[in-house]
């Protein structure tokens, strides 16, 4: 009688368990704000690399040599990786052989900025930021990369779009798409191959394709529609604007001043742009 009382409060906790294990495992925070998300990844920062196991061999196979050759003919290409995380797709495109051009990484985890900081060693300026409002030019960059990132944000739809907005035409998009049991438990942050292809195309990207890479994850490539002129070298003054008004932005002492609405943006002394709010 006594076991049978406390079934129903076994049940509950139980269930609450399973709620916060998808909450904050599964959907690492994603469903409960941005902030949340975050937060867990600052948590686990220094732990990151670890946990994820990246081998260079890998990441050069699939990531930093494809894109390499699809840069070859682009003079001094500029590469903006979104979502940049502790810096892996910077360190291998950096290490192949025919690159020759810059990178800039955004990410809106303060703390995983700090390990891409440590691992890149100032070769690449890096942007406290969140992806929904990147702070550049339309038409600035001759690929941007999203990686293990679009599923946690909260808008995908937005941050594809604002992804698009600041591609060249002719400009090539390297992303990734969730898939398996666990993409199924986190509806409307993500998309079967066929409803993502359908996004692209509607946001104007062609040659699109989707290869096998993980266990739980596709390679999505992909190019802006249109012909365009890329390459050259470009400072980051000529192409860093204003999240806020999108105004160019002014280097001033330890940090971007916007010409506009007059915000400062303070450089720290790790050098990473702060850009988001607390």
């Amino acid at each position: 009688m006594q076991l049978t009382a406390w079934l129903p409060f076994a049940i509950v906790l139980l269930a609450c368990i399973l709620f916060i294990h998808w909450q904050l495992i599964i959907a690492e925070g994603v469903y409960l704000g941005p902030r949340v998300v975050r937060l867990l990844y600052d948590r686990i920062a220094r732990r990151y690399n670890d946990i994820k196991c990246f081998e260079d061999s890998d990441e050069s196979w699939h990531l930093g040599a494809p894109l390499a050759r699809a840069l070859q003919n682009v003079p001094a290409p500029l590469v903006l990786d979104v979502a940049c995380g502790t810096g892996r797709l910077p360190k291998t495109l950096l290490e192949q052989d025919g690159f020759t051009g810059k990178i800039i990484g955004l990410d809106a985890s303060r703390k995983m900025l700090v390990e891409a900081a440590c691992a890149l060693d100032s070769h690449v300026p890096l942007i406290w930021q969140d992806a929904e409002r990147l702070p550049f030019e339309a038409s600035t960059f001759d690929a941007v990369t999203c990686l293990e990132a679009l599923e946690f944000m909260p808008n995908t739809s937005r941050a594809l779009a604002e992804i698009a907005r600041v591609l060249r035409p002719g400009g090539i998009l390297l992303t990734s798409n969730r898939i398996g049991a666990w993409a199924k438990m986190m509806p409307g942050h993500t998309m079967n191959t066929q409803t993502l292809e359908q996004l692209l195309e509607s946001l104007g990207f062609e040659h699109i394709k989707t290869l096998v890479w993980q266990v739980e994850y596709n390679l999505v490539w992909a190019v802006r529609s249109g012909i365009g002129s890329g390459g050259g070298a470009r400072t980051l003054s000529s192409i860093f604007v204003c999240p806020h008004c999108h105004e160019h932005l002014t280097r001033v002492t330890n940090a971007w001043q916007c010409e506009a609405c007059t915000r400062i943006f303070p450089v720290s002394t790790d050098g990473i742009i702060e850009m988001l709010e607390h």
